[in-house]
């Protein structure tokens, strides 16, 4: 058996005999197991490249020529891709050869070495030959050393082009492949999001772990309630919460080897888990990929490219608490001294004269606001705009507190119209201001008929006539992009407006206020304006829809108004 055995080996020895000087060689015995070698292993479909092969052979060339040898080393890397060689066992390879500790490599094929076609002719060519490294490929019969002119062979170059292109294939469907698995919402990470796990019955499934589930609710919660990002880590560190990392060991779940051993919560963390869209249902993948199939780096990928699919699972966040988050986390979040707790309007406050943001001070034990343009730059630049904290406060929730009043007034006038037989829909200032932007729009296309004429006329010069084209072509792009948003306004409005829009709904859950959050603020505010006086300007959110809201309704009630008076 042995003998039959040794002479299946010897397809794979070069045909050569003994070299007539005697010298003896430092020999690397190089053997990697690629990551599609061993899926075709486990699947019982080619055990040709396998390690035990590939040392069984190299093991066998060395026995045979043992006399020319006068040490070897065996390097393996197992599971790399020959597109990579930041390999362990390559590099720490390399750094022999560089130390003079070999100076003869012996591969089973030229693919074991590199398959980036780059990468091994650099190595075969220009490296070894630089160097005096003896390279021994013995699938292709190639020996630097006794048989010089087999490197150069045709055969060699086209073997690492093959094995090149044989990687970008390889590349190009597996990507083909994720990219339909994202876009048809199956879940492809190594990993399920903490609060998650995969689905026995399908891997690409996520399904919810109602512990870590909690534990998620328990820091969007902490967090709405004012606290800051480091508050929350803290908080959850005290009462004994284990991290993600912890919680799946723990549990016997799977853990990333990429992933420190840390079973404490940090500030990252908790932002990690407030970004996270998956915590909606949806599933958000394809933020990075790698650079190339021969460029192993990995690089962020623009958000519109992003592949979204809604609705693939089960939520443990709903949108409008995540929505919250993501407008709080763009804001500037200063904390108290103490780190606890995330200033009342951090992010808020605006300089009426400069545009700046207000600086939170303290003054004894009072707290008040002034001007960043005024207090960190220039006196001379603007003024202090101060204010202090609990005047601003009550003249904030006094003015949400107005609002919410005059949106219960809307709903229940517009509820009162709707019942109506008849309802106006048509807005005259929406015609007349489309009738408006249609007329100018016209002028200026008449204007930009008549340019080149006037230009083959000598009336104007070419650089004018460029010009005065771009400046119409601006014009144009503005105006139409007006007219589309004023029709669509027009559109919406011919639907009508009913009691229960979104915009009057967010301020009359809020019938019964009498304290001012951070969460409230979020959710109904866009900025707040201070005036040198002292006065204040709240900018809410769903302006426009307001607006629209009360257009609807004194379109609804000028007949009435007409018939009063």
């Amino acid at each position: 058996m042995a003998r039959q055995k040794n002479r299946g080996y010897q397809e794979f020895l070069p045909s050569y005999s003994a070299p007539t000087r005697t010298r003896h060689w430092k020999m690397a015995s190089y053997i990697r197991l690629s990551k599609e070698d061993l899926q075709k292993i486990k699947k019982g479909l080619d055990c040709s490249n396998s390690v035990k092969n590939q040392r069984d052979i190299l093991n066998y060339f060395y026995q045979s020529h043992v006399e020319e040898f006068e040490s070897v080393t065996e390097y393996v890397d197992d599971g790399h891709t020959g597109t990579d060689t930041d390999r362990e066992q390559f590099q720490a390879m390399m750094a022999d050869i560089m130390s003079h500790k070999i100076n003869c490599v012996v591969v089973k094929d030229l693919s074991r070495l590199a398959r980036n076609y780059s990468d091994a002719g650099s190595l075969i060519d220009n490296l070894f030959v630089q160097m005096g490294i003896r390279f021994i490929s013995l699938a292709e019969n190639v020996d630097s050393y006794l048989d010089p002119d087999s490197v150069s062979d045709i055969k060699v170059p086209i073997t690492n082009v093959m094995n090149d292109n044989y990687c970008f294939q390889t590349s190009k469907k597996i990507r083909q492949v994720f990219d339909y698995k994202r876009r048809s919402g199956q879940y492809i990470g190594s990993f399920a999001p903490f609060g998650y796990v995969k689905d026995p019955a399908d891997k690409h499934k996520l399904v919810v772990d109602p512990d870590a589930a909690e534990t998620v609710k328990q820091i969007y919660s902490l967090f709405l309630k004012g606290s800051s990002k480091r508050a929350v880590s803290l908080h959850l560190n005290e009462h004994g919460i284990p991290s993600p990392t912890a919680y799946r060991r723990m549990k016997g779940l799977p853990v990333s080897s990429a992933v420190g051993d840390n079973p404490m919560w940090s500030a990252r963390m908790i932002h990690e888990v407030l970004t996270n869209e998956v915590y909606t249902g949806d599933l958000v993948q394809g933020r990075h990929r790698v650079k190339s199939y021969k460029v192993h780096q990995i690089e962020a990928v623009p958000e519109e490219d992003w592949v979204r699919v809604p609705n693939t699972h089960e939520a443990i966040i709903d949108r409008e608490m995540f929505d919250k988050v993501q407008s709080l986390l763009k804001r500037d979040t200063r904390t108290s001294p103490k780190g606890r707790e995330v200033h009342l309007f951090s992010g808020f406050l605006r300089c009426a004269d400069c545009g700046k943001a207000l600086t939170r001070s303290l003054s004894g034990k009072y707290v008040y606001y002034a001007c960043s343009t005024y207090k960190n730059r220039s006196r001379t630049a603007c003024t202090m705009h101060s204010i202090k904290h609990n005047r601003l406060e009550a003249a904030v929730l006094f003015a949400i507190q107005q609002q919410v009043h005059l949106a219960v007034s809307y709903s229940e006038i517009i509820a009162l119209i709707n019942t109506a037989p008849v309802k106006k829909c048509q807005s005259k200032r929406l015609d007349d201001l489309i009738a408006a932007k249609e007329r100018e729009l016209a002028k200026i296309t008449r204007y930009k008929q008549g340019l080149y004429q006037d230009w083959k006329d000598g009336e104007i010069t070419h650089q004018d006539y460029r010009n005065m084209k771009a400046d119409y072509e601006r014009q144009t792009t503005t105006l139409t992009a007006i007219l589309e948003n004023l029709t669509a306004e027009r559109a919406e409005l011919a639907n009508g407006v009913d009691h229960s829009h979104p915009a009057l709904v967010a301020f009359m859950k809020y019938q019964n206020i009498d304290c001012l959050t951070r969460d409230i603020l979020v959710e109904l505010v866009d900025h707040i304006k201070v005036y040198e006086n002292g006065n204040i300007s709240v900018r809410f959110k769903f302006a426009d829809e307001l607006r629209k809201i009360v257009e609807y309704i004194e379109l609804n009630t000028e007949a009435d108004n007409a018939l009063a008076v």
